[in-house]
């Protein structure tokens, strides 16, 4: 059965990190592919059902303990690829995940600053 058309709201950032998920039918671990506020992508040599429920602990740099998506949903699936909407997880893991994209949103658009590749709508009129 074909995925239905998913668009995401929030932009993701790239990030390769390590991902050990799991929930009905399969527990696995794989590639955290990018970030977003919401959901993400992840790369494994599982195979996942679209729709499933799953919990995803992934290990940000710079921290010693894993940060925990107590529940997701499946959006779409793309051979070794799928992508999580984030349902629910704790407070302390939606503070880290807030930090983690904050810093990444700076560093992406200070590199569109530099490189002079800003979009339209944050270009300065003046």
């Amino acid at each position: 059965m074909a995925a239905p058309h998913y668009s995401r709201t929030y932009r993701r950032f790239p990030l390769h990190v390590p991902v050990i998920f799991g929930g009905a039918p399969c527990v696995g671990e794989g590639t955290l592919l990018n970030l977003s506020v919401m959901g993400c992508s992840i790369m494994t040599d599982q195979a996942v059902l679209c729709g499933s429920d799953v919990r995803v602990s992934l290990l940000l740099p710079g921290h010693d303990s894993a940060l925990s998506i107590e529940l997701g949903k499946v959006k779409w699936v793309k051979g070794y690829e799928f992508g999580v909407e984030f349902v629910r997880m704790p407070l302390e893991s939606r503070q880290r995940l807030n930090n983690r994209l904050r810093t990444e949103l700076i560093e992406w658009l200070q590199i569109r600053r530099q490189t002079g590749e800003w979009p339209d709508r944050l270009r300065s009129t003046d």
